[in-house]
């Protein structure tokens, strides 16, 4: 007998969508698929050079008595009304100090603007309430608007939904507005009093109309973060990894690697190319993994030892291994990779949380990986959505949003934070625990909020609702934007680690550098200075803090997207064949002496390297934080 076709159950998805700012008109959507980009045509700014907006995309798909997904619902059987509550409440929550699970380090947190007393504070919320929409391609109306929500009074609109030809809701996240109600300049990295912006977050709800019979979905999440100033490139530990180690550990789901093994295509090199891939928005990475250098993990030698599962090529496989940070580790381990900052740098130093590793399962994927206990067989890449089964297309949505969000460092972080990574949180794997419809979340918790309280039963994390995700993140994002970048030991000539370069860029090739480097009439010396060559991707803002972080807020839009070119490299092996470069910088002006400077440091940057290459392990050493103690 064939699967029962009868529809019992609707559910949404993803459960977990992801929309980004934006300050332009035009848009792009979410992928849909796990490990891809959506490429706009033209670009991801506009013609006024404004950036385009990330939309999110919700489906509903019914599911028969046994659980078993049937098919995607569409308004072409079914009416489909769609209600949407997200606000934003960081103002009205707690200040960041660090992760409140990090247990033995965690740091209890007071109000922000805690001036603000009792029900003063409900001017710190901005909540347009529930919108609704329904039908086939509807668009442009005032009641689709987020806006009603108010800060001190003043409306903050938060975004707009649509729905597309199938009925499908589209959601539109804010233009990245933030402001202070004083007119005060921001000060600090994360708790900004005064200040708001215009992320969001919340709950999607349907109902369905079937054939006359009634359902209503299981609801979903939405999370409006920051631009994303690197797409195509992704974390080196991605929000999926932490959430997929979570459900494993957790909730009993299935390692992927039990039924065929570990797939060194699959688990493994993923790991690695986002190391070599981080050379774009990384001067360290660049160095130490890009193209040239000694681990270079895309180089077709170097990958025929990884992905051989023999014997011969262990060695080679145990370098690797052993590189690596391990996860239960205790012990600060600052020489080995990732090199990327942890949950607790800036408030310890000299212990494991000083630096990010990756994750347990994907440790121990590596651990077998080291042994020779993999396959190597290719990988069916997907490239159609629509190519998928049913089954398959939910699967895909579910983890699609969670690869292209970081997963971690947690300092805050810049688009979903620590609680994810608590198993409170979720009512399965990959859907979250929800309020109930018309109800905002709790946000007094007393004057402290501690460990204790934020991880009881009872506390924050135990069900989410409109502001829920966003609120642990900093007030406004473009500050810590601006705060987190990377080599914070100015003695060594390495910019590591780093935060979130993949997300925001920390030094880029520029499009001049590209366009010299592609010279053909240059000898081959003159295009790989070029190629060499990495400027800061917020050079134009300086070197002051508070002006930074301030011109920041004004002009984030300004800055170029490092977005992949179409680069096609036919006449050097010394010179990459894929190839992310700045793009569409609005700032033109270049001070030759400052350029002149640049240059002489990176002259001196390549004698070092020179000795630093015969030792793959080298990084930058540790020195307290500075920078985003600014507060």
């Amino acid at each position: 007998m064939g699967t029962d076709k009868t529809i019992q159950s609707v559910a949404i998805y993803p459960a977990v969508g992801i929309a980004r700012i934006g300050n332009s008109s035009e848009y792009y959507f979410a992928s849909d698929l796990p490990n891809a980009i959506e490429k706009p045509d033209g670009g991801f700014k506009d013609n006024e050079g404004k950036v385009k907006k990330q939309v999110a995309r919700f489906r509903i798909y019914g599911f028969n008595a046994e659980g078993e997904v049937v098919r995607e619902i569409t308004a072409a059987e079914a009416k489909i009304g769609w209600r949407v509550h997200v606000a934003n409440v960081k103002s009205a929550w707690y200040e960041f100090n660090n992760a409140l699970d990090l247990e033995g380090y965690a740091i209890p947190s007071t109000f922000r603007n805690g001036n603000v007393k009792g029900d003063d504070r409900e001017q710190l919320v901005i909540n347009p309430g529930i919108k609704k929409i329904e039908g086939r391609s509807e668009k442009g109306k005032p009641e689709y608007e987020l806006t009603g929500g108010k800060f001190y009074g003043k409306n903050v609109p938060l975004g707009k939904i649509e729905t597309d030809e199938e009925g499908r809701l589209l959601f539109f996240g804010g233009d990245g507005d933030s402001a202070s109600y004083d007119n005060k300049p921001a000060t600090t990295f994360a708790n900004n009093v005064g200040w708001h912006d215009d992320t969001s977050d919340g709950v999607i709800r349907a109902s369905v109309v079937i054939d006359g019979k009634i359902f209503e979905a299981e609801p979903a999440m939405v999370a409006v973060t920051p631009p994303n100033f690197g797409p195509g490139l992704f974390g080196v530990v991605t929000m999926y990894d932490v959430v997929l180690n979570l459900f494993i550990e957790e909730f009993n789901y299935p390692d992927p690697t039990i039924i065929n093994g570990v797939n060194f295509w699959e688990h493994i090199y993923p790991v690695l190319e986002r190391m070599t891939n981080t050379q774009w928005v990384n001067q360290g990475f660049f160095m130490l993994f890009g193209k040239n250098s000694p681990s270079d993990f895309t180089n077709p030698e170097l990958l025929n030892k990884l992905s051989d599962p023999s014997e011969e090529a262990k060695s080679e496989r145990e370098r690797i291994f052993n590189w690596l940070r391990d996860p239960n580790s205790t012990i600060a381990e600052p020489k080995k990779i990732p090199p990327f900052y942890g949950d607790g740098f800036g408030d310890y130093t000299n212990i494991a949380l000083d630096d990010l590793p990756i994750t347990k399962t994907q440790y121990k994927w590596f651990e077998k990986w080291a042994k020779g206990d993999f396959n190597n067989n290719k990988i069916e890449e997907i490239t159609s959505f629509n190519e998928l089964t049913a089954d398959q297309q939910i699967k895909a949505l579910n983890s699609a949003p969670f690869e292209e969000c970081l997963g971690g460092p947690f300092h805050p972080g810049i688009e979903l934070t620590w609680p994810m990574r608590n198993a409170k949180m979720w009512k399965e794997p990959f859907r979250l625990n929800v309020l109930p419809e018309n109800e905002m979340p709790n946000l007094d918790y007393g004057s402290l909020l501690s460990p204790a309280i934020a991880l009881a039963d009872d506390g924050p994390l135990s069900a989410s609702g409109p502001g829920s995700l966003t609120r642990w993140l900093g007030v406004p994002w473009q500050t810590d934007e601006a705060s987190c970048l990377s080599g914070y030991d100015t003695t060594t000539y390495l910019p590591l680690p780093s935060f979130w370069a993949a997300r925001v860029p920390n030094q880029i090739l520029s499009e001049d550098s590209y366009t010299r480097m592609s010279d053909k009439k240059m000898n081959i010396g003159q295009r790989l200075k070029h190629f060499d060559y990495r400027q800061d991707w917020l050079r134009e803002f300086g070197t002051q803090y508070l002006p930074k972080i301030n011109k920041m807020i004004s002009e984030w839009h300004d800055l170029g997207i490092i977005a992949e070119t179409e680069h096609v490299n036919q006449d050097t092996e010394f010179l990459p064949d894929r190839v992310w470069k700045e793009t569409r910088m609005a700032y033109t002006s270049i001070d030759p002496t400052m350029e002149q400077v640049r240059y002489a440091e990176r002259v001196e940057q390549e004698r070092l390297l020179k000795s630093a290459h015969s030792d793959s392990n080298r990084r930058t050493k540790k020195r307290p934080f500075y920078g985003r103690n600014e507060r």
